[in-house]
């Protein structure tokens, strides 16, 4: 084709035609003509709907329950059931429904009527239970008023109040003599911190396996040293409390102290002095039958301190001698008078188990860890939660104040360790060292020159330092370690003890320690 002839493009009604272009006004015609080819297919309004394969039907059924379990949700968070458990029964006994389950607890019933309603509709409930009264009305106010900003707290009685006292002037002298001695220690040319903390380094890394003995019959869950170290007290899931003298292991006595599981184990702070009377208090244990009891030298049976309604945990006395502390899955901890056996207090805080207490050495706070993840501290001169310690992510277990007065530290179930500094009122190292929970955690009871933790991972590790690094890892054990103590004789002596039932005790080897220093030619001996 020549490039000098121009092509014109037909154009129709003012518009040029396009390839493929259907002309104006032919469209219905050419869609007819289309269908009559049986090239266009058009679905009559009756036509026939294919159902959803199966595995999209399933998926829609589930996001259907699941919505539905949303909104259940959210209507039982905006139903409000009274507190009170005899007004749960009483309305579960006007819908028909048990007012008990086996194993039901006050909170799961509360749970189980508030869904109840929730699945039930406002006017459906209000038809079984008939109106609220004035009462429930006021309640259903209160619920869900914002609370004002105030202090509250419980009148004790005056036996608390004169505990407190005696508590204060505790605590006052202890402190007083404790700032007084390291202040001393600081002046003294002679005494150097570091060198001090060098030795212990060099003893803890010598620290062997001296002694293995089988001291059950079931799972031993802890063990403590007497104040002058001279024997380890162990107590067991079967209910027995066994005294061990040391460093020999020789069984001085068995008391058959619980009918059900040992859960701690606590000597008196005076247990070792000379002159005590043969009925004084020396040993405490508590039980998973919500029961602490206290023994005498001989093993006898002094007082039964009842009053948790849960099993118990942890226990502690106070510096003083004359309070004990407990931990109990009731969500609260107490503190006894050991002489008469009252409860002066019943310490609230903690919205879940309470699991450990322990008491600072001047005697002026108390500690308190529970399954919620949180570790309280309390004034028990005046009552108050003075300081909240959060960071775990799981349930704290074990806690133990330093020598020092103001390191705190906590071993949790997330399997780390923390220890606090209460001056700064924040965490001061976090120590990641074991694989599984950390069910001890113990300082040096004289300087606390370094730290013992005790994991399921089945070992115990010492840490020191300021900042706390690792310096021995103590293995022997081969199931998990459920207790572990620190002996305060000054010899560097650990004792540990675990589901293998058996108790382990670890101290400086003599050959290490020698190989270690320096002979006076500069060789190594």
């Amino acid at each position: 084709m020549d490039d000098d002839v121009d092509i014109k493009i037909p154009n129709r009604e003012g518009g040029p035609l396009v390839f493929g272009t259907i002309q104006r006004g032919d469209a219905a015609a050419a869609v007819a003509a289309g269908e009559a080819a049986g090239n266009i297919f058009r679905q009559a309004a009756d036509a026939e709907v294919l159902d959803l394969p199966e595995a999209s039907a399933e998926h829609a059924r589930k996001q259907q329950e699941l919505m539905r379990e949303i909104e259940l949700r959210r209507k039982m968070k905006a139903t409000v059931v009274p507190t009170a458990d005899s007004e749960v029964r009483r309305m579960l006994r006007q819908l028909g429904e048990p007012i008990t389950l086996f194993g039901e607890r006050e909170m799961e019933r509360r749970d189980r009527l508030r869904q109840l309603l929730a699945h039930m509709g406002e006017e459906a409930a209000v038809a079984a239970l008939g109106p609220p009264t004035e009462e429930e009305m006021a309640e259903a106010e209160a619920a869900v008023a914002v609370p004002a900003s105030e202090i509250f707290y419980t009148e004790g009685s005056d036996a608390l109040r004169a505990a407190r006292e005696e508590l204060a002037q505790f605590s006052l002298r202890r402190a007083a003599l404790r700032l007084a001695a390291a202040r001393r220690a600081q002046s003294d040319p002679d005494e150097s911190p570091a060198a001090v903390a060098a030795e212990a380094e060099r003893q803890l890394r010598t620290l062997a396996n001296q002694a293995s003995e089988l001291g059950d019959e079931r799972p031993i869950v802890g063990c403590a040293f007497s104040p002058d170290g001279s024997q380890l007290a162990t107590g067991a899931w079967s209910g027995t409390v066994k005294v061990w003298a040391m460093p020999s292991m020789a069984k001085q006595l068995t008391i058959k102290a619980h009918a059900e599981r040992v859960t701690g184990i606590a000597w008196h702070p005076e247990a070792s002095s000379t002159g005590r009377m043969e009925s004084a208090v020396t040993l405490a244990s508590g039980a998973t039958d919500s029961t602490a009891r206290l023994w005498s030298a001989e093993g006898k049976l002094l007082r039964s301190l009842e009053g948790h309604t849960d099993r118990l945990g942890r226990i502690a006395f106070h510096p003083m001698g004359r309070h004990l502390g407990t931990a109990s899955y009731d969500q609260t901890w107490r503190l006894w008078d050991v002489e008469t056996g009252d409860c002066l207090l019943e310490q609230e805080g903690h919205s879940r188990a309470v699991y450990a207490v322990a008491f600072q050495g001047d005697g002026a706070l108390a500690a308190s860890g529970g399954m919620d993840a949180i570790a309280r501290l309390w004034d028990v001169r005046t009552g108050r939660n003075i300081f909240t310690c959060q960071g775990h992510v799981k349930a704290v277990l074990s806690l133990d104040f330093s020598p020092c007065g103001y390191l705190l530290a906590t071993g949790s179930e997330d399997n780390t360790a923390r220890v606090w500094d209460l001056r700064k009122r924040q965490v001061l190292v976090t120590l990641p060292g074991h694989a599984s929970l950390v069910s001890a955690v113990r300082f040096e009871p004289n300087d606390g020159h370094y730290l013992l933790t005790a994991g399921f991972d089945n070992t115990t590790r010492l840490w020191g330092g300021p900042r706390f690094r690792l310096l021995r890892t103590l293995a022997g054990h081969e199931g998990k370690v459920m207790g572990a103590d620190v002996s305060p004789d000054g010899t560097f002596t650990v004792a540990s003890t675990g589901y293998d039932r058996t108790i382990k005790l670890y101290a400086p080897d003599p050959l290490a320690a020698a190989a270690e220093e320096p002979a006076a030619d500069g060789m190594l001996l």
